[in-house]
């Protein structure tokens, strides 16, 4: 079994050029409409920030984790 591990999904992104965010934004905007566009940003932001908060706790923990095996090993 092979297991394909992508480091961000922002990397995505970034292959993306400027035709096709222009694209993705009038697709938004066209399903969405202009007033609901603020909200589901502001949405999307707390969704990344609170991935970006898990993702910096579960760091943390393994790193007190190792720190604390490496203290009992001395």
């Amino acid at each position: 079994m092979t297991a394909v591990f992508v480091k961000s999904p922002l990397l995505l992104f970034q292959e993306l050029g400027m035709t096709e965010l222009i694209l993705i934004a009038l697709v938004v905007l066209l399903l969405f409409g202009g007033k609901k566009i603020p909200e589901l940003m502001r949405g999307l932001g707390k969704g990344i920030r609170e991935f970006k908060d898990a993702k910096d706790n579960v760091r943390r923990e393994m790193e007190e984790g190792m720190k604390e095996t490496e203290v009992k090993k001395s």
